[in-house]
């Protein structure tokens, strides 16, 4: 199955993009599976991103509380691997620069889009995530052959990648596990 995540500070967008993508994607057969996670606050887009893992997130370029290129760096840090989009009704150049060299961006989409168009750039992001990912395991592979790597490492990599966060534990030093109160 296919995670999305979609952050937009305006409810109308979000449910237009919500339509256009529960139709399915096409171009393969396992994009058609799909789940779609709407937010209409950065905030709360990136606690979601700490607990839940993204295929994609497509986020709006300009909302009131974050730029959509703040969002991104931050959701960047949290899940490194997921592709990202931003959706814009203004272009201006800068912001597309900083949108791919801080965010790294794989598209800037205007808007009001086309339904076709979004739908194929989302499908072309997921299909270079696949390959990005399937890369990763067959280095990992060779890394551990290699015996620059152990099992244990790639592991936690993989726990990392399907569960953000559950290897960054805050371990008391009686081995217990220290809640901060700010997290909860």
């Amino acid at each position: 199955m296919i995670r999305i995540m979609l952050v937009d500070d305006e409810k109308n967008i979000l449910s237009a993009l919500r339509r256009v993508l529960m139709g399915g994607i096409g171009l393969d057969r396992e994009f058609h599976e799909i789940s779609v996670e709407t937010f209409d606050t950065p905030h709360d887009a990136l606690k979601r991103a700490e607990v839940v893992v993204f295929d994609l997130v497509v986020s709006d370029y300009r909302m009131p509380e974050m730029s959509g290129v703040e969002f991104l760096k931050a959701f960047r840090k949290i899940q490194p691997h997921a592709a990202r989009i931003i959706l814009s009704g203004y272009a201006d150049l800068e912001g597309l620069v900083g949108a791919i060299n801080e965010a790294e961006i794989s598209r800037f989409i205007n808007k009001p889009w086309n339904d076709y168009e979004l739908k194929f750039a989302i499908a072309q992001a997921l299909v270079y995530r696949k390959l990005l990912m399937e890369n990763q395991r067959l280095a990992d592979t060779v890394r551990l052959q290699q015996g620059q790597l152990s099992r244990q490492e790639i592991a936690l990599k993989r726990l990392e990648e399907e569960n953000p966060g559950i290897t960054k534990v805050n371990w008391g030093p009686d081995g217990s596990v220290i809640i901060d109160e700010s997290d909860l």
